[in-house]
């Protein structure tokens, strides 16, 4: 019986434990290697940068783009304790 937190993730219906993910998941990304990166930053990203920067006592810098945008986030989170 499988258990309640898998999901069948393929076409034969077979489960997948999430816990059993290696370091190498392809679908975590370096921003660095994102093709929308340069992009503009997403209104989700500037609001959420706005709330870590207001925390942290800092600035958000202007006209980010979306790699530039996660980096800020990633570095705040570390900064006030958020996230990860």
């Amino acid at each position: 019986m499988a258990r309640a937190f898998e999901e069948p993730d393929r076409k034969d219906g077979a489960m997948t434990d999430p816990s059993n993910a290696t370091t190498g998941d392809n679908r975590v990304k370096d921003p660095e290697d994102w093709t929308t990166g340069d992009e503009p930053a997403t209104g989700a990203q500037e609001s959420y940068l706005h709330t870590l920067a207001t925390e942290a006592h800092e600035e958000v810098p202007d006209n980010l783009t979306k790699a530039e945008a996660s980096q800020h986030i990633d570095d705040l989170q570390e900064k006030t304790g958020r996230g990860r």
